[in-house]
């Protein structure tokens, strides 16, 4: 696609870009969407993000002294461009791959990468950080916070919004929020008068002046009628009253995608002193037609040919655990009207596009703000409805307070989906769900089911709803095992496990779809294996028989092994007074990487050989070497 680079090739990092004229800026735009289009078509990868910001990325490195400046990027899958302007190009065909580029900045990767984000809103808190230790520090050096407009929905960049705007140690943080703006049209305010008013409110005449006319009218009637007239004249044409109230000078909006618009404002906005903010409006998937028709097919495909666009695979692939939960959301509100449907802004990733569709009455996008989401099915159960919270595992962990405090502790029966249990590949540790087993088997009263397959996952979540109390159902992302659910609601016996092989010496306790990897060892080993279900409440009367009844017991779960399930059974053993050995497997206490999720759990030693390998190092082949190590 596109022309041969010129350009491009020769960017080893921003101080060259700093070199090239506005014409040629304009020319590298090009070349680095063609390349940002052909490098995600071949890895996968985030795409439409990506090309909204590529005018954005060349301006701001234009204007700011990288890395000596700060640019702090939220959400961080926009900053594919940043990555390869910051001499990261000739590895983007190791994105997101084992010991790749990470899909998302990273302080360990480059000195470009000033915080990590993966998770939104935490752009501007950072960058208040970075910019009041650089004051304090006596270091002159400008912070950037670059936010997307799905970001800005979250509390906490109103919280540090509101915290910026106010004086820090006597005087006001040097910073700029830039706002990314890609849900707006472009058309309406972006005009020839827009580009002039935002150079105008943005440059030091207008400053000088405002500030003028300020003192001079100070003590007469007319300033407060001035006050006025610029608010409301300002209001006219921004939306930035709001902004300009919690202490920051707005300017904008203009258009994102024009460098002669967005490289003389943001140099007005660079050395002015005090909170700015300048509100940039640019299109998802710019420049790429497909992308720009369907931001959110294009917002994180797999690999594809960009001249043909995303091709529905020839065979159909195996239903999601996703799909399960979206499928079994829509049955279940047919038969009990009292179901409401929460996401925190992932409509599409917790599979609730059709239940939207069929009952938009009862479905909530509360946006990006997860500890405002629990509490708002708080508030619904109260009044006697029962929410189902569709929520990552990795982002109930930012709303853990009101977990315990709005819900848990008021006993409320609120379901929580917890999709993306466990490892999810490519996304790497931020978004990977290694904590909840441990974080919620610890509160009072809540219920915590661990589905096998993706008929049990039905059936747990079901039996979840069912319940007059908390219950969390968490389960991985993508497909299992290929387990066809029942289109009916039926449930499980609450805080029971089955026996699924009975074997002898060795009892392995399954947690999840680890299940079929620890009956494929078990095989081998002829050892028996419990699906456990549940982990909260445990099935201590099985884990205590399976004591019994065995020489030694082992755990698996895909869930950090400190205080996850392997811990519970501990605990119950302990508490039994049995001292039959354990030995607990799951996921290391370290941060893994991202990559292939198979590949990742085989060197977790989660497949079949994994499991079978520590149960031998441990315990050996032959029955009198588990006596010797229970010696």
């Amino acid at each position: 696609m596109g022309m041969t680079p010129t350009l491009l090739p020769a960017i080893a990092s921003p101080a060259d870009l700093r070199r090239l004229s506005r014409a040629e800026l304009k020319q590298l735009a090009t070349e680095l969407r063609d390349f940002v289009l052909n490098s995600v078509s071949t890895t996968g990868g985030h795409l439409s993000s990506n090309l909204g910001t590529v005018e954005l990325t060349i301006a701001l490195h234009f204007v700011f002294d990288t890395p000596h400046d700060r640019l702090v990027w939220d959400v961080g899958h926009q900053t594919y461009p940043h990555k390869i302007l910051t001499g990261r190009r000739e590895r983007m065909p190791s994105l997101r791959q084992l010991g790749g580029l990470s899909g998302f900045p990273r302080r360990d990767e480059s000195p470009y990468d000033t915080f990590g984000t993966a998770h939104s809103s935490t752009s501007i808190s950072a960058a208040l950080g970075m910019a009041v230790a650089a004051r304090q520090k006596g270091e002159h050096r400008r912070s950037v916070a670059i936010i997307g407009d799905g970001a800005m929905t979250a509390g906490m960049a109103f919280e540090a919004l509101n915290n910026a705007g106010v004086a820090h140690a006597g005087l006001p943080a040097d910073m700029l929020v830039v706002l990314n703006d890609n849900d707006m049209s472009i058309s309406p305010p972006v005009g020839a008068l827009n580009k002039y008013l935002a150079r105008l409110m943005s440059g030091n005449f207008y400053t000088a002046a405002r500030e003028g006319a300020k003192q001079v009218l100070k003590h007469t009637p007319l300033y407060e009628l001035a006050r006025r007239f610029e608010e409301h004249a300002k209001g006219m044409v921004v939306p930035g009253t709001i902004f300009e109230e919690l202490g920051f000078n707005y300017v904008g909006p203009i258009d994102g995608h024009d460098l002669d618009a967005l490289i003389p404002t943001l140099e007005n906005l660079r050395d002015k002193k005090g909170p700015q903010f300048l509100h940039v409006v640019t299109k998802k998937g710019y420049g790429y037609k497909l992308a720009e028709a369907d931001p959110v097919a294009y917002h994180g495909p797999g690999k594809f040919d960009p001249a043909r666009g995303l091709q529905k695979p020839a065979t159909p692939p195996k239903t999601t655990f996703t799909q399960v939960f979206g499928q079994w959301l829509c049955d279940m509100a047919d038969a009990d009207e009292r179901l409401v449907g929460i996401t925190p802004a992932m409509r599409e990733g917790s599979g609730m596009v059709e239940f939207h569709q069929r009952f938009p009455q009862r479905y909530h996008d509360v946006g990006i703000a997860e500890q405002h989401a629990v509490t708002f099915a708080a508030g619904i159960a109260c009044e006697g409805l029962k929410p189902v919270v569709a929520i990552y595992s990795t982002f109930l962990q930012r709303a853990y307070d009101q977990l315990i405090h709005d819900v848990a502790l008021q006993n409320l029966p609120v379901v929580f989906a917890l999709d993306r249990a466990g490892l999810v590949g490519a996304d790497g540790a931020t978004h990977a769900g290694a904590y909840d087993i441990a974080y919620l088997r610890c509160i009072p009263g809540m219920g915590l089911i661990a589905p096998a397959d993706e008929a049990e996952c039905r059936q747990a979540l079901s039996t979840a709803f069912g319940r007059d109390h908390p219950v969390a159902v968490r389960y991985p992302r993508g497909a299992g095992v290929g387990t066809v659910p029942a289109r009916d609601l039926s449930t499980l016996p609450w805080g029971q496990g089955e026996v699924r092989r009975q074997g002898q010496r060795i009892a392995v306790l399954a947690f999840g779809t680890l299940l079929y990897p620890a009956l494929e060892a078990a095989e081998r080993l002829d050892a028996t294996v419990a699906n456990m279900r549940f982990i909260k409440p445990l099935d201590t009367a099985l884990v205590e028989r399976l004591a019994r009844e065995h020489e030694a017991i082992v755990t698996v779960e895909e869930g950090c092994t400190m205080g996850g399930a392997g811990s519970a059974v501990m605990e119950a053993l302990h508490a039994a007074g049995l001292t039959t050995p354990v030995l607990a497997l799951g996921l290391p206490d370290r941060y893994i990487e991202h990559g292939d999720p198979a590949k990742l759990l085989s060197m977790c030693g989660l497949d079949a050989a994994g499991i079978e390998q520590a149960i031998l190092k441990r315990f050996g082949a032959r029955p009198s070497l588990i006596k010797a190590a229970n010696l």
